[in-house]
């Protein structure tokens, strides 16, 4: 149900710092987006969303993510290239600079909180520079009622400042954008960048850190839906790997499309009350819900459009990562509140540019454990300056930059669920068929949507063993039929007529699998480790 509430009471800052009264408070989406054009900081398209461009940054800056190294994280997080420390010191002194800047700024400011579920709802605050990433963060978080704004207290802060530069010779920061947790003041603080992926992650990644320690639930990076037996599935996946496409179903009610927690209790709960969508190549045809969602209220960033508003979805000259942010009504079937319970399927997803992996293959527990720890898609040519042949991309939990805790956690945690909910898991390849990126063929999204519902009807002879062939590279079972879908695409091989190409490339990856997962061999047992593909070369 729409949610746009406002407050007619001001609001003070002045716990923050900030001492001036220029400040707009939980304003509509209307409002903001009207302040938006008016601002010049953004246009209206034709399908009545605002198209705005995040400037300098068109999506997340991994190596600018900081974790404030304190007594509550130092002995628990699991520091690295991933999770960088940052010297509270030094956020204190970073903290108070952004302040001052905000000082002389107007605001924007959203009281919002995450978590659909109630006993695990974290209340937020938002200050925002722009009138626009304050839209967005009604878009994507959770939109408390009037009478709940009332008696409304913040737990965390998100103060977002794309216009301030960090000094990186006083800061401590690597470059003059930044995104730093501090759990112990619990703040999110972001400048330097304009992206609003950094908002939401901020807050995700705090969750991710909450969750577990404190909560003993399983933080996920994933997409879910439910049908109407109340069953529940559950997609993981990276980005561009299908998991808002794919869990946006018309015969499936949407509990959301990013970021989840599982419950002790086998509940699955959304952390949004949005969604956020790669709109590269959209079409009305494929993807008629999302393309439905674009619509006064929603947010396009760093899209083309012609001197009619019109968008070309095609257009990637700004960036491959065109976004589009909505609240999660402008999905028809959705899911209130947004929770499932009963879960009886996990899709794996990865769009493996090698294109080796079968289109769907069952997987063992052991084989979930290790694919689950991998977390493998694929980079093609053009996406990163100096991709020039397909790479393997392996980001753990299927969601490394926003996991503060050592992935072993989060799979011991996704291991356990699994077993006591008994549910089935399937590895999807939503990449390429007929030979790697550049030879092959994007898999047909039909065919993909073909597979997943026979999976989650009982159509794929799950228990029938002679339905099943068992990849000789990677060991996982593959149907032999599927209801919908030529038996040829079933098999990987089959569609490469070319064996030793094929076997060449398929080891190529599996090699690669298996280099990524020395990093976790001394955290894996025995079980898991069975779960990993061969260990020869062709």
């Amino acid at each position: 149900m729409a949610t746009n509430a406002q407050s007619t009471k001001t609001i003070s800052l002045h716990k923050d710092g900030i001492t001036h009264d220029n400040i707009h408070y939980q304003l509509s989406s209307a409002e903001l987006h009207d302040i938006t054009i008016a601002k010049g900081m953004g246009v209206e398209s034709s399908l009545g969303a605002i198209a705005v461009n995040t400037g300098e940054f068109t999506g997340r800056s991994p190596k600018d993510r900081f974790i404030v190294k304190d007594d509550i994280t130092e002995d628990k997080v699991w520091w690295g290239d991933i999770n960088i420390p940052f010297d509270s010191d030094k956020f204190d002194a970073l903290h108070k600079k952004v302040i001052a800047y905000l000082n002389e700024k107007e605001l924007f400011v959203r009281d919002a909180y995450a978590c659909a579920e109630d006993n695990y709802r974290l209340n937020i605050r938002v200050i925002n520079e722009y009138p626009w990433s304050n839209m967005f963060a009604y878009n994507m978080f959770l939109r408390p009622t009037n009478a709940e704004l009332d008696n409304f207290t913040p737990e965390w802060t998100v103060i977002n400042a794309p216009g301030f530069m960090a000094d990186t010779a006083v800061d401590g920061t690597r470059q003059h954008n930044f995104a730093i947790l501090n759990f112990s003041k619990k703040i999110a603080l972001i400048g330097g960048t304009g992206y609003t992926g950094e908002i939401k992650k901020g807050i995700f990644s705090a969750l991710n850190f909450i969750l577990p320690v404190f909560k003993n639930t399983l933080p996920m990076h994933c997409s879910a839906n439910v049908g109407e037996a109340g069953d529940t599935s559950i997609f993981f996946g990276l980005s561009g790997t299908g998991k808002t496409t794919l869990s946006t179903d018309p015969n499936r009610k949407l509990i959301g499309d990013d970021e989840h927690g599982w419950t002790a209790e086998n509940t699955v709960f959304n952390f949004e009350g949005g969604c956020y969508a790669k709109v590269i190549n959209l079409s009305k045809e494929n993807e008629p819900e999302i393309y439905g969602a674009i619509k006064k209220g929603a947010i396009l960033e760093n899209v083309i459009m012609n001197t009619s508003g019109e968008v070309d979805f095609e257009d990637t000259s700004i960036t491959q990562n065109t976004r589009v942010s909505y609240p999660i009504y402008h999905i028809d079937n959705i899911q209130e509140p947004s929770i499932g319970k009963n879960v009886k399927n996990i899709f794996f997803l990865t769009a493996d540019a090698f294109g080796v992996l079968p289109p769907i293959s069952k997987l063992t527990p052991s084989q979930a454990a290790y694919h689950f720890i991998s977390g493998y898609t694929a980079k093609v040519a053009g996406t990163e300056a100096g991709v020039v042949e397909p790479q393997p991309s392996f980001s753990a939990c299927f969601g490394a930059p926003f996991m503060p805790l050592h992935p072993a956690k989060y799979a011991e945690m996704l291991s356990k669920k699994m077993k006591e909910s008994g549910v089935d898991v399937w590895l999807v390849n939503t990449g390429w068929t007929g030979g790697p990126y550049g030879v092959g063929t994007r898999m047909k999204l039909k065919y993909t949507r073909a597979m997943i519902s026979a999976a989650m009807n009982g159509d794929l002879g799950l228990y029938n063993y002679d339905n099943y062939h068992i990849h000789s590279v990677f060991g996982v079972a593959q149907p032999r039929e599927c209801p919908g879908v030529p038996t040829k695409v079933l098999s990987p091989r089959a569609t490469w007529n070319n064996d030793e190409a094929y076997y060449k490339t398929a080891f190529k990856l599996s090699n690669a699998f298996r280099e990524n997962f020395k990093k976790f061999e001394s955290y894996a047992n025995e079980e898991i480790r069975r779960g990993g593909p061969q260990r020869y070369a062709y």
